[in-house]
């Protein structure tokens, strides 16, 4: 089954770690999970702002337009697949400087697994608080941030000292990608390409 490391990884991340390392997984396996896992919090955030609505604070529930509602969900769907593909090329491109020569499918092995907490989070906005979505979002974040650090050693066969120092690296590189897509989204949303809510 295409999802079946996910549970290890909530449960037993380290084994779970080695069993992936042990199988040697294609690129196909790779791609298939960051593909469906990224449908959950797509059609979640869909369902969301079409039918359930957004709340901030003591304000009346704000409604996108259908049309708005899939125009977003499929830009986000394309923006979590384009983030995986990024995040797997800097795990890439950074390899050498610390010792490390990892194929481009192991890479994205590492980028696609770590980054599901995070991803998967976004299941929370089914209950369309902002405050919620949010804390649901930094759990996840954690969450992935800390898979990362026990992955980095396993899949990239470095000593931990070492995985430490890369896994760090990567969690600065993904930060600033983060600020520059919240900077690129808040730029289009300025000019025009903003949600249609529902009056």
């Amino acid at each position: 089954m295409i999802l079946n490391h996910i549970w290890g990884l909530y449960a037993h991340p380290l084994e779970e770690w080695k069993t992936i390392d042990q199988r040697h997984e294609s690129m196909t396996f790779a791609l298939s999970h960051i593909l469906l896992v990224a449908l959950i919090p797509c059609l979640a955030a869909y369902y969301a702002s079409a039918h359930l609505g957004w709340s901030i604070g003591a304000r009346e529930a704000s409604f996108l337009t259908q049309s708005s509602a899939i125009t977003l969900s499929v830009a986000m769907y394309l923006g979590i697949i384009v983030a995986a593909f990024a995040l797997a090329y800097l795990i890439h491109w950074m390899a050498k400087t610390f010792g490390a020569a990892p194929t481009f499918t192991q890479s994205m092995e590492l980028a696609a697994y770590t980054a599901t907490p995070a991803i998967m989070s976004g299941v929370a906005a089914l209950y369309p608080e902002l405050w919620f979505v949010t804390m649901a979002f930094l759990a996840g974040v954690a969450y992935s941030v800390y898979l990362l650090y026990t992955g980095v050693p396993i899949l990239m066969h470095i000593p931990e000292e070492r995985g430490f120092i890369y896994a760090s690296s990567v969690v600065t590189a993904g930060l600033i990608m983060l600020v520059v897509l919240m900077v690129t989204s808040a730029i289009l949303w300025t000019n025009g390409f903003g949600p249609q809510y529902v009056s």
